[in-house]
């Protein structure tokens, strides 16, 4: 016993320190996460050293055992670099939103003409009306002199119906003879037929807020500034939120890149550009020959390019823009396939980090795809090691005690879980991350490992979104990878409890039990997100404005397009289910009163014992339609989830994770 608690003051001293230290720091100030980080280095440090000469070298060659130790410590020592690029990164951190204070009080000072003229590119592919039209009018309704703005909706499609609506709404229709090089040869050719100075780019599926252009142009005083991103928001739950019922109760997947990672990569000058919700200088575009067409990523490569030519960019993190996640996990998957692809493209390629000109060593270093590389080897390897350890009986490492396994590797794990939930604590929960990261793997892996050996030739897949995308599917794929690890982990297990049956090493199955244990439940968890559930085309936004209703006054609690929930104090009862709905700043328009519900609280007005919740349906068209395009969608409203409840999050996924169980 004695030995076991000496063997845990390595992670008795981690934790003093991260209550002592930056669990009372700010996270925001450079100085407090580059201590953090280094000293997570050394602990990181330490442990791989540890790995090496008390548990690799010392290993006889004597077969399998041999090649199988050599081989994990080979992956292990990827993850120790990807591990150490991220602690460096994340060790500097900047918030850019003063700097844009102060450099817009110069950029708008004067005369409007001395402006500069901006374009709206937008470009769709097969995305019907419902998506494209909140994009459009979003983008129409931006605030800048609509004298120096145009909006141009790049359609490789070359629908008939889309050129009416542009031409409807004062948008300019641009078409091409074919689809050569996807969306980079569609924006390619938007700058044939466009002159603006600057070029902001909108996916089909986001809206921007109409102070968009208010906060990113300033950034251009700098002439060496090429490209400025912002953060992709979305009004949507994506299918992993979805799946495992946290609509409510945990951020969406992208949260912990556009929130942390990319502020710190913008301080280090190694920021780039996302592609929608990003606006760029067109002379740095014509600088390196238009959008580059040689990777399905061209946001990516467009950024190297404009680094090969000394341009840089910027990021600032406000939410500026809304729009669409991934709906279900077909499109998930397209989207983070394509992202795969094209980083691992990038090292091909003339402009890329290995060869292209003009990049520092840190640049090249910052740039290498080693996060696409690394991250799905290693966690399909976690899963693994244990069920080869119960199967074949080969050990991972040359394995001395349990104390001394202990005291190396428990103080790296919780070294590494504090820093994560000190840098982002609402957008972080060790086995809910571990378990999406497992359920991604069985289907990027193979992405990885091909596109490593052919990473050109597959052509550019759009995401596809909006309505015609609402099948209910279900992830057989992933799920028979899950169930068969479990089912393997399990028997194993079952296998070795037995003493006629067992035949591993007795010091090292108590480790092995343990880690078969967190594998299991994070792959229980991971199941989940294999079965989707209904998804609501358009989200409904949370607000509390005064309205009336026939005349009744009440409360709007929730607003969508074509939707509304109004909370009135007293059970009114109206003459007909058609109903007139008075909202501020729109004439009275005709309702359907579908549903009345009752709730104990108090919404209406204070001292209200109970609320009761019309539901009432319409349908706009026209300007009405596009003003409440603009109410919704331009910057009034979001669909934060701001704080991870890690209690309801726990709970939930119990609930939720046993009951599948059962069912199955």
């Amino acid at each position: 016993m004695v030995q076991y608690l000496i063997a845990l003051a390595p992670t008795f001293l981690v934790l003093a320190f991260f209550l002592l230290g930056p669990f009372n720091w700010s996270r925001n100030h450079s100085w407090t996460r580059a201590i953090t980080c280094a000293v997570v280095g050394a602990i990181a440090l330490r442990y791989i050293l540890w790995r090496l000469f008390e548990t690799v070298l010392p290993y006889p060659n004597d077969g399998p055992n041999f090649y199988w130790v050599w081989f994990l410590f080979i992956v292990e020592i990827l993850a120790f670099f990807e591990v150490v690029l991220f602690l460096v990164l994340m060790s500097r951190y900047v918030d850019r939103s003063a700097e844009a204070d102060r450099l817009a009080r110069d950029f708008f000072r004067g005369d409007e003409e001395q402006l500069p003229t901006v374009d709206v590119f937008i470009p769709t592919y097969n995305e019907p009306l419902d998506v494209l039209e909140r994009t459009i009018i979003g983008a129409l309704a931006l605030d800048y002199p609509q004298h120096k703005l145009k909006v141009y909706v790049l359609d490789d499609q070359r629908r008939d119906w889309l050129k009416a609506y542009c031409k409807e709404r004062g948008a300019i229709h641009v078409t091409r003879p074919d689809n050569s090089h996807a969306k980079a040869g569609n924006m390619n050719n938007g700058l044939k037929v466009s002159s603006g100075d600057f070029i902001a780019i909108f996916d089909a599926d986001f809206v921007p807020y109409h102070h968009f252009l208010r906060r990113t142009l300033p950034f251009f005083s700098d002439a060496t500034i090429g490209i400025v991103q912002t953060p992709q928001h979305f009004f949507n739950a994506d299918p992993v939120q979805t799946n495992l019922g946290l609509e409510n109760i945990w951020p969406d997947e992208q949260r912990l890149f556009f929130d942390e990672i990319a502020p710190s990569r913008d301080i280090w000058d190694v920021s780039f550009c996302c592609g929608s919700c990003s606006i760029a200088r067109r002379k740095a575009i014509d600088a390196i020959g238009g959008f580059p067409t040689e990777s399905i990523t061209e946001d990516l490569l467009t950024t190297l390019s404009m680094l090969n030519k000394g341009y840089k960019t910027r990021y600032l993190n406000e939410r500026l823009s809304m729009g669409l996640a991934a709906e279900n996990l077909t499109g998930y998957f397209v989207q983070r396939e394509r992202w795969c692809r094209g980083g691992i493209q990038t090292l091909y390629l003339h402009n890329g980090p290995l060869r292209g000109p003009g990049l520092s060593l840190f640049q090249r270093i910052m740039f290498l795809p080693l996060s696409w590389l690394v991250q799905y080897l290693v966690r399909f390897t976690i899963l693994i090691i244990p069920i080869i350890y119960l199967w074949l009986g080969l050990l991972p490492l040359y394995f001395t005690n349990a104390a001394d396994y202990i005291s190396n590797q428990v103080p790296l794990l919780t070294a590494y879980f504090l820093l994560m939930l000190w840098i982002t604590p609402t957008r972080y929960l060790p086995v809910v991350s571990s378990a999406v990261g497992a359920f991604a793997t069985f289907r990027m892996l193979p992405t990885v490992i091909s596109s490593v050996v052919r990473p050109f030739g597959k052509p550019f897949r759009v995401t596809p979104k909006g309505s015609g995308n609402e099948a209910i599917g279900f992830d057989g794929y992933s799920f028979a990878w899950i169930a068969v690890l479990i089912l393997a982990t399990a028997i194993g297990l079952v296998i070795n409890i037995v003493p006629e049956t067992s035949h591993v090493e007795a010091q090292f199955s108590p480790i092995a039990a343990c880690w078969s244990g967190i594998n299991i439940v994070v792959l229980a968890i991971a199941s989940l997100i294999c079965f989707e559930k209904p998804r609501r085309l358009f989200n409904a936004f949370k607000l509390d404005e005064e309205v009336h209703v026939d005349g009744v006054p009440g409360r709007m609690v929730s607003l969508a397009l074509d939707k509304a929930v109004v909370a009135v104090p007293t059970k009114t009862r109206f003459a007909s289910a058609d109903v007139t709905l008075s909202l501020e700043g729109f004439s009275p328009f005709k309702t359907e009163l579908r549903m009345v519900t009752q709730r104990r609280r108090s919404v209406a007005r204070p001292g209200d014992k109970e609320a009761f919740y019309l539901h009432l349906h319409f349908d706009l068209s026209g300007s009405a339609r596009d003003k409440m395009i603009v109410k919704l969608y331009t910057g009034r409203y979001s669909q934060d989830v701001r704080d991870i409840d890690k209690v309801a999050v726990s709970i939930n996924l119990l609930l939720r994770t046993f009951g599948r169980t059962r069912t199955l």
